[in-house]
């Protein structure tokens, strides 16, 4: 994880220096024990190196992936409970009390939002790219998938964070 980010870091430099400036230190292994405590999950080991190095962005105006907010602890926190009161709540449930789901890609559960979907990502409109901790047969554990709050679409960007930073720094390097 520290060759990848040390790679995109460099990128960054060159292409859209200004984006460096939003990012925050990686926090200790007692928050982010804290924040899967919170979520009830188990990170993946490449999550937890992540964000040993890296606590996403601090409030912003840039999204440094795709536009997209890279989302601190605190943030994922936030938007994680955006969404569960939401579910609590029944929105994700027609009329007759039976779950809305969504046309999602193999190895993603259908189902319109799920507690083990954690949000990586915000365009602040609620969408997201999520860590999936519970993906469907045929799904890797830490998958990283789409959730848009107005799209039925669930789609696997990448079958982990690892491989979706290297993508990201493929796109910077093409820029």
């Amino acid at each position: 994880m520290i060759e990848i980010w040390s790679k995109i870091e460099i990128l960054l430099r060159i292409k859209n220096p200004h984006l460096l400036e939003t990012l925050q230190p990686g926090v200790p292994d007692i928050q982010i024990s804290e924040i899967e405590e919170f979520l009830s999950v188990k990170f993946p080991d490449d999550i937890k190196s992540l964000y040993r190095i890296l606590n996403g962005q601090s409030d912003c105006n840039i999204g440094l992936i795709n536009g997209y907010e890279f989302l601190s602890l605190d943030r994922i926190k936030e938007e994680w409970s955006i969404w569960k009161n939401l579910l609590d709540s029944g929105t994700f449930q027609d009329e007759n009390g039976n779950d809305i789901g969504s046309e999602a890609d193999p190895g993603i559960r259908n189902v319109w939002w799920c507690p083990k979907w954690i949000p990586l990502t915000s365009d602040g409109s609620g969408n997201h790219n999520c860590l999936d901790l519970n993906p469907a047969e045929g799904g890797i554990y830490g998958q990283i998938i789409t959730m848009l709050h107005d799209d039925v679409e669930r789609k696997i960007v990448a079958p982990g964070i690892k491989m979706w930073l290297q993508q990201y720094a493929q796109r910077l390097e093409s820029m």
